[in-house]
């Protein structure tokens, strides 16, 4: 029974709009994690004194996960392009 719908649920979903959703959500986790890391950045470097030791070790931290994030939509963003047959940049 769970295996009839699953086939149900495959069917329904198009390949091309599969694409375009992990494509907006790829170019939208970028936009997020841009912001996130520009953030962490500040915090970490020049805005340091106006920050919590806990909040710059955070910060530090953050900078290291969020470049990780980032690196992952980007290729999410260039599968997501290439299945659409989209110029991939």
């Amino acid at each position: 029974m769970n295996t009839l719908m699953l086939n149900n649920l495959n069917n329904q979903i198009q390949p091309s709009s599969l694409y375009e959703t992990v494509l907006f959500a790829a170019n939208t986790a970028l936009l997020v994690s841009l912001v996130c890391i520009t953030a962490s950045i500040l915090i970490s470097y020049p805005f340091a004194e106006y920050f919590s030791i806990a909040v710059q070790v955070s910060a530090h931290i953050g900078t290291i996960v969020i470049a990780a994030i980032l690196k992952v939509s980007y290729v999410l963003r260039c599968v997501a392009q290439h299945g659409l047959g989209q110029e991939v940049r």
